[in-house]
Protein backbone atom coordinates (compact mmCIF):
# COMPACT_ATOMS: atom_id res chain seq x y z
CA UNK A 1 0.00 0.00 0.00
CA UNK A 2 1.38 3.65 -0.97
CA UNK A 3 2.57 5.90 1.90
CA UNK A 4 0.38 8.56 2.92
CA UNK A 5 1.82 12.24 1.21
CA UNK A 6 1.05 14.41 4.53
CA UNK A 7 3.37 17.15 3.29
CA UNK A 8 3.25 18.22 -0.93
CA UNK A 9 5.22 21.37 -2.53
CA UNK A 10 4.64 22.19 -5.84
CA UNK A 11 7.02 25.09 -7.23
CA UNK A 12 7.09 26.83 -4.29
CA UNK A 13 8.69 30.65 -5.13
CA UNK A 14 9.96 33.00 -1.92
CA UNK A 15 11.42 36.10 -2.24
CA UNK A 16 12.67 38.38 0.13
CA UNK A 17 12.76 42.32 -0.75
CA UNK A 18 13.26 40.88 -4.80
CA UNK A 19 15.50 38.52 -3.17
CA UNK A 20 14.63 35.11 -4.39
CA UNK A 21 15.40 32.54 -1.18
CA UNK A 22 13.40 29.44 -2.62
CA UNK A 23 13.09 28.54 -6.26
CA UNK A 24 10.80 26.11 -7.70
CA UNK A 25 10.88 23.46 -4.65
CA UNK A 26 9.11 20.27 -5.08
CA UNK A 27 8.97 17.89 -2.22
CA UNK A 28 6.79 15.60 -0.73
CA UNK A 29 6.72 14.41 3.25
CA UNK A 30 5.47 10.91 3.82
CA UNK A 31 3.75 9.59 6.79
CA UNK A 32 6.72 7.93 8.55
CA UNK A 33 9.46 9.86 7.12
CA UNK A 34 12.64 11.25 9.22
CA UNK A 35 13.89 13.38 6.83
CA UNK A 36 17.18 15.79 7.07
CA UNK A 37 17.34 19.05 5.29
CA UNK A 38 21.66 20.09 4.49
CA UNK A 39 22.67 23.36 3.41
CA UNK A 40 24.86 26.62 4.03
CA UNK A 41 23.76 29.10 6.05
CA UNK A 42 21.09 31.70 4.05
CA UNK A 43 19.92 28.87 1.78
CA UNK A 44 16.57 28.88 2.70
CA UNK A 45 16.05 26.00 5.13
CA UNK A 46 14.25 27.43 7.80
CA UNK A 47 11.85 29.56 5.47
CA UNK A 48 11.06 26.21 4.12
CA UNK A 49 9.83 24.76 7.47
CA UNK A 50 8.07 28.47 8.00
CA UNK A 51 6.14 27.48 4.52
CA UNK A 52 4.78 24.29 5.12
CA UNK A 53 4.00 25.65 8.73
CA UNK A 54 2.12 28.65 6.78
CA UNK A 55 3.84 31.49 8.33
CA UNK A 56 5.61 32.58 5.05
CA UNK A 57 3.97 32.69 1.59
CA UNK A 58 5.46 31.74 -1.69
CA UNK A 59 4.58 33.98 -4.62
CA UNK A 60 4.30 30.94 -6.72
CA UNK A 61 3.19 27.43 -6.29
CA UNK A 62 1.18 25.60 -4.06
CA UNK A 63 1.08 23.94 -0.12
CA UNK A 64 -0.23 20.89 0.98
CA UNK A 65 -0.47 19.91 4.64
CA UNK A 66 -2.52 16.98 5.51
CA UNK A 67 -4.37 17.76 2.68
CA UNK A 68 -5.23 21.25 3.62
CA UNK A 69 -3.45 24.81 3.58
CA UNK A 70 -0.74 24.88 5.97
CA UNK A 71 -2.58 27.49 8.10
CA UNK A 72 -5.65 24.79 8.33
CA UNK A 73 -3.00 22.16 9.50
CA UNK A 74 -0.58 23.45 12.47
CA UNK A 75 -3.01 21.89 15.16
CA UNK A 76 -1.44 18.90 13.82
CA UNK A 77 2.43 20.05 13.41
CA UNK A 78 5.08 20.20 15.98
CA UNK A 79 7.32 23.14 15.43
CA UNK A 80 10.88 23.63 17.26
CA UNK A 81 12.47 27.19 16.06
CA UNK A 82 16.11 27.41 15.68
CA UNK A 83 17.05 30.22 18.96
CA UNK A 84 14.45 30.48 21.84
CA UNK A 85 15.72 33.80 23.72
CA UNK A 86 14.84 33.58 27.19
CA UNK A 87 15.23 34.86 30.83
CA UNK A 88 17.32 31.98 32.39
CA UNK A 89 16.32 33.42 35.58
CA UNK A 90 12.80 33.47 34.93
CA UNK A 91 10.95 31.58 37.25
CA UNK A 92 9.48 28.72 35.10
CA UNK A 93 9.49 25.14 35.74
CA UNK A 94 9.76 22.03 32.98
CA UNK A 95 6.49 21.05 34.09
CA UNK A 96 5.03 24.71 32.98
CA UNK A 97 6.88 25.39 30.18
CA UNK A 98 5.84 21.82 28.40
CA UNK A 99 1.83 22.73 29.60
CA UNK A 100 2.04 26.06 27.25
CA UNK A 101 1.79 23.87 24.57
CA UNK A 102 -1.50 22.90 25.72
CA UNK A 103 -2.97 26.48 25.21
CA UNK A 104 -3.93 25.41 21.30
CA UNK A 105 -6.21 23.04 23.02
CA UNK A 106 -7.35 24.74 26.06
CA UNK A 107 -7.52 28.72 24.94
CA UNK A 108 -4.94 30.64 27.24
CA UNK A 109 -7.71 32.24 29.94
CA UNK A 110 -8.78 28.30 30.63
CA UNK A 111 -8.64 26.06 33.53
CA UNK A 112 -6.10 22.85 32.50
CA UNK A 113 -8.66 19.68 32.45
CA UNK A 114 -7.28 16.03 33.55
CA UNK A 115 -6.34 15.31 29.67
CA UNK A 116 -3.91 18.31 29.29
CA UNK A 117 -2.12 17.07 32.97
CA UNK A 118 -1.82 13.44 31.82
CA UNK A 119 -0.46 14.65 28.19
CA UNK A 120 2.25 16.59 29.83
CA UNK A 121 2.97 14.12 31.86
CA UNK A 122 2.97 11.57 29.14
CA UNK A 123 4.88 13.52 26.85
CA UNK A 124 7.76 14.50 29.28
CA UNK A 125 8.21 10.56 29.96
CA UNK A 126 8.64 9.83 26.35
CA UNK A 127 11.52 12.58 26.02
CA UNK A 128 13.09 11.55 29.42
CA UNK A 129 12.48 14.77 31.10
CA UNK A 130 9.74 13.65 34.06
CA UNK A 131 12.42 13.80 37.01
CA UNK A 132 12.94 17.70 36.03
CA UNK A 133 9.50 18.76 35.93
CA UNK A 134 9.82 20.90 38.52
CA UNK A 135 13.05 21.97 37.65
CA UNK A 136 13.76 26.23 36.61
CA UNK A 137 13.88 25.81 32.76
CA UNK A 138 16.98 28.03 32.81
CA UNK A 139 18.71 25.94 34.88
CA UNK A 140 19.00 23.28 32.47
CA UNK A 141 21.54 22.18 29.64
CA UNK A 142 21.13 22.87 26.08
CA UNK A 143 20.43 19.25 25.48
CA UNK A 144 17.98 19.02 28.53
CA UNK A 145 16.34 22.12 26.71
CA UNK A 146 15.85 21.37 23.77
CA UNK A 147 13.98 18.01 25.13
CA UNK A 148 11.72 20.24 27.07
CA UNK A 149 11.32 22.31 23.87
CA UNK A 150 10.53 19.35 22.01
CA UNK A 151 8.07 18.18 24.71
CA UNK A 152 6.22 21.27 24.13
CA UNK A 153 5.98 20.56 20.34
CA UNK A 154 4.77 17.08 20.93
CA UNK A 155 2.13 17.84 23.84
CA UNK A 156 -0.62 18.96 21.02
CA UNK A 157 0.17 15.12 20.19
CA UNK A 158 1.19 16.19 16.18
CA UNK A 159 1.72 14.33 13.24
CA UNK A 160 4.32 16.24 12.14
CA UNK A 161 7.25 17.12 13.69
CA UNK A 162 9.32 20.27 12.48
CA UNK A 163 13.01 20.63 14.07
CA UNK A 164 15.57 23.80 13.24
CA UNK A 165 18.82 23.13 13.92
CA UNK A 166 17.47 21.07 17.02
CA UNK A 167 21.52 20.10 17.97
CA UNK A 168 23.20 23.90 17.61
CA UNK A 169 23.01 24.32 21.67
CA UNK A 170 23.79 20.88 22.31
CA UNK A 171 27.09 19.63 23.68
CA UNK A 172 28.33 17.08 21.12
CA UNK A 173 28.67 14.23 24.18
CA UNK A 174 25.01 14.37 24.30
CA UNK A 175 24.17 14.60 20.87
CA UNK A 176 24.18 11.03 19.91
CA UNK A 177 21.39 10.60 23.17
CA UNK A 178 18.83 13.37 21.54
CA UNK A 179 19.38 11.79 17.94
CA UNK A 180 18.58 8.26 19.36
CA UNK A 181 15.27 10.07 21.37
CA UNK A 182 14.59 11.33 17.55
CA UNK A 183 14.63 7.64 16.35
CA UNK A 184 11.83 6.65 18.92
CA UNK A 185 9.77 9.58 18.24
CA UNK A 186 9.83 8.62 14.52
CA UNK A 187 7.98 5.81 14.99
CA UNK A 188 5.03 7.58 15.70
CA UNK A 189 4.64 10.67 13.56
CA UNK A 190 6.86 12.37 10.63
CA UNK A 191 9.85 14.51 11.69
CA UNK A 192 11.75 17.02 9.38
CA UNK A 193 14.95 18.49 10.71
CA UNK A 194 17.02 21.04 9.30
CA UNK A 195 20.67 20.56 9.94
CA UNK A 196 24.48 21.53 9.71
CA UNK A 197 25.49 18.44 10.72
CA UNK A 198 26.19 16.66 7.78
CA UNK A 199 28.05 13.79 9.07
CA UNK A 200 25.24 12.88 11.77
CA UNK A 201 22.31 13.45 9.90
CA UNK A 202 23.40 11.06 7.15
CA UNK A 203 23.78 8.40 10.01
CA UNK A 204 20.40 9.23 11.57
CA UNK A 205 17.46 10.12 9.29
CA UNK A 206 16.52 8.15 6.61
CA UNK A 207 16.08 10.18 3.67
CA UNK A 208 18.33 13.58 2.71
CA UNK A 209 17.72 16.57 0.92
CA UNK A 210 20.16 19.42 0.13
CA UNK A 211 18.63 23.00 -0.05
CA UNK A 212 20.42 26.44 -1.06
CA UNK A 213 17.44 28.09 -2.83
CA UNK A 214 16.80 25.09 -4.90
CA UNK A 215 16.34 21.38 -3.40
CA UNK A 216 18.59 19.04 -4.50
CA UNK A 217 16.49 15.87 -3.29
CA UNK A 218 15.93 11.71 -4.53
CA UNK A 219 13.73 10.25 -1.85
CA UNK A 220 16.48 8.79 -0.42
CA UNK A 221 19.67 8.84 2.01
CA UNK A 222 22.49 9.24 -0.90
CA UNK A 223 24.12 12.41 -1.42
CA UNK A 224 26.93 12.38 -4.20
CA UNK A 225 29.68 14.75 -4.28
CA UNK A 226 28.16 16.67 -6.88
CA UNK A 227 25.03 17.26 -5.25
CA UNK A 228 27.08 18.38 -2.34
CA UNK A 229 29.57 20.54 -4.17
CA UNK A 230 26.17 22.33 -5.96
CA UNK A 231 24.51 22.77 -2.62
CA UNK A 232 27.26 24.07 -0.75
CA UNK A 233 28.83 25.57 -3.63
CA UNK A 234 32.38 25.00 -2.71
CA UNK A 235 34.36 21.49 -3.07
CA UNK A 236 33.75 18.55 -0.78
CA UNK A 237 35.77 15.64 0.45
CA UNK A 238 33.96 12.32 1.31
CA UNK A 239 35.98 10.38 4.04
CA UNK A 240 35.18 7.02 5.80
CA UNK A 241 36.39 6.75 9.77
CA UNK A 242 35.46 3.27 10.97
CA UNK A 243 31.66 1.53 10.29
CA UNK A 244 30.45 4.90 10.17
CA UNK A 245 30.57 7.10 7.20
CA UNK A 246 31.19 11.02 7.58
CA UNK A 247 31.10 13.64 5.00
CA UNK A 248 33.47 16.44 5.13
CA UNK A 249 33.40 20.35 3.62
CA UNK A 250 36.90 21.65 2.68
CA UNK A 251 37.05 25.26 4.14
CA UNK A 252 35.78 27.99 1.79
Amino acid sequence: MAELEIVGLKDIWVKYDDVSVLESIALSVFQHDFLGIIGPNGGGKSTLLKVILGLVKPFRGSVSVFGQPPEQSRSQIGYVAQHYAFDRDFPVSVWEVVMMGRYGKTGLFRRYSRNDWAAVEKTLIRVGMLNYRNEQIGRLSGGQQQRVFIARALVTEPKLLLLDEPTASIDPAMQTQFYEMLQDLKQSLAIVMVSHDVGAVSVYVDKIACLNRQLFYHGSKEITPEVLEATYQCPVQLIAHGPVPHRVLKEH
